[in-house]
């Protein structure tokens, strides 16, 4: 049976527009990212997941620990439904979430705070100050590749943390330990240039290659640094992401290794070497008219992803097959025009069956996703958004 009909036995009985989850793909994927992995322990990217329900059975699962979260809201808020060990992914200037953190010691022992800046420090000391208890931070590294020098300088990765040499690292770390009730955990790598790009192209792998090896050298100086400015061995070193798994998990000094995206596959994944894509979020839209031979007009649809403005942001029609967006108007606020191909046969009540281009911003679009296992939904539960969390 094919995708779409095997997901339209599943869910014909509900409404469109919905979410869905293949939880044999869910699996397989979550399997591949273990084996990947040799061992080394996975945190789970809670923004490339937003739904609760999926978080739990992934983390149930072997070679999984932990949530990598992007909100301090939403990380207190996972602690209150029992998860124990949340990394924040960014840094945060929420004095009212901090305040919140450090007054339950039950979410101060469970919660690290990113920071690569003293001013984010000293808002996490003022507020542990407040409750005389101890908060744990991680230091986020730049890991991007610098090539050249002075104005011939190319900074090849995305712009995160200032925080990059060994010596800026070990400085930072020597000043946080000045500030009372502030204790570092670790230090974290994300090579978005490994883990984020797909591999298009033979710049592109060139760029990965030298990323992995400058980083190989780097992470360790980094590591001894910040050990040596804190006066012990680091309890965590974080690295990579669904695209360089394996190579951040081979790496000296590195403790676990963040994936999440590699969980749903989006379409952005698509290109990848490293791994087998195994699509298994959806969406479907049901088609409410036929506007003219060879289009449909399915109801809904304007999921673009973040980023760029891009054709690659927008979401893909996989079902019925050979279905494509309009160049003129795309996805639709209200309504998505389709082409259909030369011999097609979409009719009104069809369902059409998108994949998104990111992994769980297309969550936040839904209350419900279904979670489906071959021809049956086996739950459907809420996202974030259908348990009241809007995190950003």
């Amino acid at each position: 049976m094919t995708l779409g009909a095997r997901l339209d036995a599943a869910t014909g009985h509900l409404p469109a527009p919905l979410a869905v989850v293949d939880l044999d793909a869910l699996e397989a994927n979550a399997d591949d990212l273990v084996r990947r992995a040799g061992g080394m322990p996975i945190r789970v990217a809670s923004k490339s997941v937003r739904v609760r329900e999926v978080l739990t059975r992934v983390l149930a699962r072997p070679g999984f620990a932990g949530v990598m979260g992007y909100s301090l809201r939403e990380a207190l808020w996972l602690v209150s439904q029992g998860v124990d060990d949340v990394l924040l992914g960014y840094p945060t200037v929420d004095t009212a979430a901090l305040d919140d953190l450090a007054r339950d010691p039950r979410a101060a022992a469970a919660v690290t705070l990113m920071v690569d800046d003293l001013a984010q420090v000293d808002l996490a000391a003022k507020a542990a100050a407040a409750h005389s208890v101890t908060l744990r931070v991680c230091l986020d590294i730049d890991a991007s590749l610098q090539i050249g020098r002075g104005r011939f300088r190319a900074h090849l990765g995305v712009r995160r943390s200032p925080i990059h040499t060994a010596e800026q690292a070990g400085e930072l770390a020597a000043a946080i330990v000045q500030r009372d009730g502030i204790d570092v955990r670790g230090v974290m790598f994300y090579e978005a240039q490994v883990a984020g790009l797909p591999d298009s192209s033979p710049a592109v792998r060139l760029v990965k290659k030298l990323s992995i090896a400058d980083l190989a050298t780097r992470r360790s100086a980094v590591v001894a640094a910040v050990a040596a400015a804190i006066g012990h061995p680091l309890e965590l070193v974080n690295s990579g992401g669904s695209g360089s798994i394996q190579t951040s998990a081979q790496a000296a000094s590195v403790t676990e290794v963040t994936a999440g995206s590699g969980l749903f596959v989006p379409t952005l994944f698509d290109s990848y070497r490293s791994f087998e894509p195994r699509p298994a979020a959806f969406f479907g839209l049901d088609v409410v008219r036929i506007p003219a031979p060879g289009y449909a007009t399915a109801f809904g649809g304007g999921y673009i992803a973040s980023g760029p403005a891009t054709k690659s942001r927008q979401p893909r029609p996989v079902w019925p097959a050979g279905l494509t967006l309009t160049d003129r108007e795309g996805a639709g606020e209200v309504q998505t025009p389709l082409l259909v191909p030369r011999g097609g046969d979409v009719r009104v009540g069809d369902r059409v069956w998108f994949r998104h281009a990111k992994s769980g911003e297309v969550m936040e679009r839904f209350s419900t996703v279904h979670l489906v296992r071959g021809e049956a939904v086996e739950a459907s539960v809420p996202t974030y958004r259908g348990e009241g969390g809007t995190f950003g």
